[in-house]
């Protein structure tokens, strides 16, 4: 196995936590917050598809898929067009209010395409390509992988997390 198929791999887990997370639940459920200050599920799984849609796409020098399939109107969120969810105050995130599955699976299920098409045109040398000199030691296109990859998965899981409080309390009140 090559650095880009265990890249793959990674990128697939995500796919599948993503699914499982969001699996069953009603529209208002996914917007539920366990507090005032907390994400919902819907938040994390926008948020996890922005980052890794804006970082891949950067790596690549190619059009972000929020903007090149229009994903940005059909969310008709009350954020600027660039915004990925990084940095978002409580009030922000509150503003969030995608209730549609469909369509947050939609962007996402364009996003994972586009990022396996981006890994599918590296040779395993492009992950030694320096692609930030802010850090010491800079960072190499593979370490910025991994740091997505890595990123997604703990959303997915805090979505998964969700997920399993809010169909206990469903199960609790019906």
């Amino acid at each position: 196995m090559n650095g880009i198929q265990v890249l793959l791999d990674g990128f697939s887990r995500i796919d599948e936590l993503t699914h499982a997370a969001l699996a069953d639940l009603r529209g208002d459920e996914l917007l539920a917050r366990q507090d005032k200050d907390a994400n919902s599920v819907a938040w994390l799984v926008w948020h996890l598809t922005r980052v890794q849609d804006a970082q891949v796409a950067d790596l690549a020098g190619v059009e972000q898929t929020w903007n090149a399939k229009d994903w940005v109107t059909a969310f008709h969120l009350p954020y600027t067009p660039e915004a990925t969810g990084y940095g978002q105050d409580s009030r922000e995130v509150g503003a969030f209010s995608v209730t549609d599955q469909e369509l947050l699976l939609g962007y996402f299920t364009d996003t994972s395409a586009a990022t396996r098409n981006v890994l599918a045109s590296l040779r395993d040398e492009d992950l030694d390509r320096i692609v930030d000199t802010r850090w010491d030691p800079p960072v190499t296109m593979g370490v910025r992988l991994m740091s997505i990859i890595s990123d997604d998965i703990q959303h997915a899981g805090q979505a998964a997390f969700l997920r399993g409080i809010l169909l206990r309390a469903r199960t609790g009140n019906e």
